[in-house]
């Protein structure tokens, strides 16, 4: 019998009980609801409201729940509705009528608002280290090629030179973003809703700033109406990872394009590509793609809560238990993508000299020349004329600006000079690009170093 059965004249339908019960998914909060009933257990002893044997009763009771949930002998069935029911039922079931009075001034309200806290709490915090594992790699691997000279693209067209370095720094300072905006997420949620009750609070004695101490929440939630009905953090935190996601997705466009024949800028290594059922000479980027393809994925999975909340009136509504699957699914998906795509990267060979073919097309040096006449005293859109009319000299002769002769840059302006070759050699070009945030060995360096600091005051804060 259910819980709130006695309400009712009958059973409930089978298919209502199908459609209805949220066991099969929300099985997973089962250590954050047992954590939250014996925070509130505890305070309710603390207050006088039950006594101090039956709260010993109910915490033994939990412990051994938890240890047989855990140990896969305990299960449920969808008869009990949820995790929180089916725990409370389980617990009466062993201890008697001191299970009974556990929800004493707690509805099932916000005993799942609280368990869900918990949940996507821990969970973006491990999402959030392995946030700092990838960015750590990154620098590893930015360390290893700051004189690795490689196209930079606009509009996917070569641009410039920069560093192979550089650009991994790049994604670097996207993830740190992405570490900052958890961070931002996980202490707008750090508040406990425990002790809202329904929707309007409680006439008993309690103590919520002790529940919220007992389960390392740093505050109250301040409404009770809000408490329960609230899921911005959910929301956030989804949101947070939807961007995450879009960042590997963007490197893993770039992986792809490296790794095809008509580029060649890395090889991965064979633990991380996959092969044709078909044509045996296939190295596929698989993971880059998969990590591609599951972002529309955790996209998907955060307008689904977006329309689920978006029309809900205050406070607890059914509706509300579509929540937890998007959040879950995008919780899993990430930390499945994110160690794997760190080690891919670690691992990955990268073709310098193929990088460097790549720079001596297509007129990555045009700026730099440019640059060179205005230097002498010209401006900067009449030295941009001209060595447009450089290129496309070069481009009729099918030659690179560094094959020219010093007659062919001087019909075109006295100001050049024997050291125009020098300007615009390739290694000039980024190593002079010294302002900060370029392209530049020092300047890459001081990227590199102002991550690093990022990094290890991201493990102290949480070692």
């Amino acid at each position: 019998m259910k819980l709130w059965q006695s309400r009712f004249s009958k059973p409930t339908n089978q298919l209502v009980d199908e459609l209805n019960a949220s066991i099969t998914f929300d099985h997973r909060l089962y250590r954050q609801d047992i954590a939250g009933s014996k925070a509130h257990a505890t305070m309710l002893a603390e207050q006088g409201i039950i006594s101090l044997e039956d709260t010993d009763l109910i915490i033994q009771g939990l412990d051994g729940i938890e240890a047989d949930i855990a140990a896969g002998t305990l299960t449920f069935d969808i008869s009990t509705e949820d995790i929180h029911m089916s725990i409370e039922t389980e617990l009466t079931r062993r201890i008697g009528d001191a299970g009974k009075r556990l929800h004493t001034a707690r509805s099932r309200n916000d005993q799942v608002a609280v368990d869900f806290r918990l949940y996507v709490k821990d969970e973006a915090t491990h999402v959030r280290d392995l946030c700092v594992n990838l960015l750590d790699a990154l620098c590893n691997i930015a360390e290893q090629h700051t004189d690795t000279i490689l196209p930079a693209y606009t509009h996917l067209q070569r641009a410039q030179p920069t560093t192979f370095a550089h650009h991994m720094m790049a994604y670097a300072n996207m993830i740190c973003r992405d570490v900052t905006r958890l961070d931002d997420a996980i202490a707008r949620m750090d508040e406990c809703p425990l002790g809202a009750g329904a929707c309007t609070g409680t006439t008993y004695p309690i103590d919520r700033a002790a529940t919220a101490k007992a389960l390392g929440f740093a505050r109250i939630a301040e409404n009770s109406l809000d408490a329960v009905s609230d899921r911005d953090f959910a929301l956030e935190t989804m949101s947070a990872l939807s961007i995450l996601m879009m960042h590997l997705s963007r490197l893993s466009e770039e992986i792809i394009f490296w790794c095809s024949a008509e580029c060649k800028f890395i090889e991965l290594d064979d633990a991380f590509a996959t092969g044709s059922s078909i044509m045996p000479q296939k190295k596929n980027p698989d993971i880059a793609e998969l990590v591609r393809g599951k972002t529309g994925r955790v996209f998907g999975s955060l307008f689904t809560l977006l329309t689920v909340m978006k029309a809900l009136p205050l406070a607890y509504n059914k509706d509300m238990q579509e929540d937890k699957e998007p959040v879950f699914d995008t919780l899993d998906t990430v930390s499945a993508c994110l160690p794997v795509f760190t080690q891919m990267l670690a691992t990955m060979i990268v073709l310098p000299e193929n990088m460097l073919a790549a720079c001596r097309e297509g007129f990555l040096n045009a700026t730099d020349c440019a640059d060179y006449l205005v230097k002498k005293g010209m401006p900067f859109r009449e030295a941009y004329s001209i060595v447009g009319k450089l290129v496309a000299q070069c481009t009729e002769t099918g030659k690179a600006l560094d094959e020219l002769s010093l007659d062919d840059y001087r019909a075109h302006s006295d100001l050049f000079d024997q050291d125009i070759f020098q300007a615009i050699a390739l290694e000039t070009c980024v190593n002079l690009r010294k302002s900060a945030g370029g392209s530049a060995p020092e300047a890459v360096a001081a990227q590199i170093a102002s991550i690093r600091v990022f990094i290890q005051q991201c493990k102290a804060e949480n070692p």
